[in-house]
């Protein structure tokens, strides 16, 4: 259990749905899905999968060149929304450069897109010449922690944690921990990726992309459905601004929710197939660590990426922790899978799932699988007063974290 009560003041978020909180809740909430089809995709060889959920309305121009010369796309959406958080949080300049301000921003790698332009000039002549002097901040695994870092003017603690999927809600628990420890007073918490082929490849050639809705790009991913055939990968960002409660409350700001509880644990039965026990308890963990029953969890915020492994496992430790009564859904087939943004993207509407009153369904979901159906599916928008809820991602590598939030009371 945190030493002092960490609350959410600010939220950022980049997404196929566009840039900004509003867009990304209009977009859950008309049922819309940011999943498209690339043509380009059908030119590489043994790639199956043609869909991917790509960022609109952002313009990386908005940032300084001396700052987006060092910055690959997965940068430029973790800065918009790092300043979006900022701005709604109400922070001062002077608090940003205090060293009381830190970043904990991770992605799944360094820039995919950049790596790939290096090796294509790199091995045409095995020559260095051609080599931009900016290339290694494109590619460092924490360059968008410190990119935001250096726009902001960040003197506080930088991490970068890289979890693959579990990334961005590791990167908000360890700055909760923080926080709550006493070592920081803010933190900018997150993930971002950037979308290149070779993600999307990753998981077709372990039969775990979706490919069966190339001509209907807005029917996938399905989590859940007994038509599901796997993850559409997705890029974006999604920052949040946390802060101690004692700090909120000082500042007369506006508190979006609470962070309450946090647990990671690690599944070393398999790098591949999650375990549901592993899964269970780590949600357990989470629970323990708020200090709450599950009976008091009103609505699970599920992984569900649209794999049968995944989602079959995930359901099965939802049932049995939290029954059959606990409304359940993805947001996976609105916005594809963000990867290391998933977490903090889900977790921002998630807050405002808490403050509108209102229940996100799972799109795409028209039969459920038989094998899924031991929890209870939000299969429509609903309007229902939910106070507390936890949201889960689970990770290649045997990588879970849970995150139980709170409405601030």
């Amino acid at each position: 259990m945190l030493l002092r009560r960490v609350v959410i003041t600010g939220i950022g978020a980049v997404s196929p749905f566009g840039r900004g909180i509003d867009n990304l809740m209009d977009g859950l909430l008309a049922g819309r899905s940011g999943v498209v089809e690339l043509p380009a995709l059908a030119e590489i060889i043994g790639m199956r999968t043609r869909v991917a959920a790509l960022v609109t309305g952002v313009d990386p121009m908005e940032i300084p060149r001396k700052f987006r010369r060092s910055m690959s796309s997965m940068s430029v959406f973790a800065t918009l929304a790092a300043q979006d958080a900022v701005a709604m949080a109400g922070l001062a300049p002077e608090q940003l450069g205090s060293g009381r301000l830190g970043v904990s921003i991770g992605s799944t790698t360094g820039s995919p897109q950049t790596m790939e332009e290096f090796f294509r000039e790199f091995n045409a002549d095995h020559s260095l010449e051609r080599m931009k002097s900016t290339l290694f901040f494109h590619i460092m695994n924490h360059s968008c922690a410190s990119n935001v870092a250096q726009v902001l003017g960040v003197t506080g603690r930088v991490l970068a944690p890289a979890a693959a999927c579990s990334t961005s809600t590791h990167a908000i628990g360890y700055g909760a921990e923080m926080i709550g420890l006493g070592k920081q007073e803010f933190m900018l918490c997150g993930g971002a990726d950037e979308f290149h082929p070779l993600t999307s490849g990753t998981f077709d050639i372990i039969n775990a992309a979706s490919a069966a809705f190339n001509d209907t790009p807005h029917q996938t991913p399905r989590p859940f459905d007994v038509r599901r055939d796997g993850i559409v990968c997705g890029e974006g960002s999604g920052i949040l601004l946390l802060e101690s409660l004692d700090s909120a409350l000082s500042r007369g700001a506006e508190i979006l929710a609470e962070v309450t509880g946090f647990a990671t644990n690690s599944d070393p039965g398999s790098i591949a197939n999650p375990d549901t026990a592993c899964i269970a308890q780590c949600m357990r963990l989470a629970l323990a660590d708020a200090g709450i029953e599950p009976g008091e969890v009103g609505y699970v915020n599920a992984h569900a990426t649209a794999t049968e492994q995944g989602d079959i496992a995930e359901c099965a430790a939802i049932a049995e922790v939290f029954g059959a009564d606990t409304p359940v859904s993805s947001l996976k087939g609105h916005l594809g899978h963000t990867m290391a943004a998933s977490g903090a993207l889900e977790l921002a509407a998630c807050v405002e799932m808490l403050r509108r009153e209102v229940l996100v369904p799972t799109l795409n979901l028209d039969e459920v699988d038989p094998a899924c159906a031991g929890v209870l599916h939000q299969r429509e928008v609903a309007q229902r007063r939910v106070d507390t809820l936890i949201k889960n991602n689970f990770a290649l590598g045997g990588v879970n974290s849970s995150i139980i939030l709170r409405r601030y009371a």
